[in-house]
């Protein structure tokens, strides 16, 4: 495994123990920019032998959802630290090229442990807020 920019390494997710590095492959201005993932797996985390590579993209385009090339992402927590979202760029057509909008998704975790990031959302459906965003908790 090489480091020699495999995309955009965008954030670290860590839970339970576990270190994984997400990031954006593929060209932005195109209708397949995904996001990728590895894992640390322990020792020195510079060396690449430290790190495992998720072999499929862990979230892509959705052609029935009308979501394409997700990707420049980054990941929040809800106000009270109970869930995990996603807040990435992405277009509405596969030839809208570097002209994209940003969007946002709750994500879950596999009972495996590593996080789901499931299917990329219409910009059509509504979502409910991160737990407890209406509290003030955050702010």
């Amino acid at each position: 495994m090489s480091f020699h920019r495999p995309g955009r390494v965008d954030l670290a997710l860590q839970r339970n123990g576990r270190t994984f590095l997400t990031y954006s492959a593929s060209y932005c201005g195109t209708a397949d920019y995904k996001l990728g993932m590895l894992e640390y797996r322990g020792g020195n985390p510079l060396a690449a032998s430290s790190w495992t590579k998720i072999p499929s993209p862990i979230f892509q385009r959705s052609n029935a959802n009308g979501v394409h090339g997700p990707g420049h992402h980054s990941f929040f927590t809800s106000p009270d630290g109970t869930e995990t979202w996603i807040a990435c760029h992405a277009n509405s057509s596969a030839s809208q090229g570097t002209t994209r909008t940003t969007r946002g998704q709750k994500i879950s975790w596999n009972a495996d442990g590593p996080p789901n990031l499931g299917v990329p959302v219409p910009t059509s459906k509504v979502l409910a807020s991160p737990s407890d965003e209406t509290s003030g908790a955050g702010t």
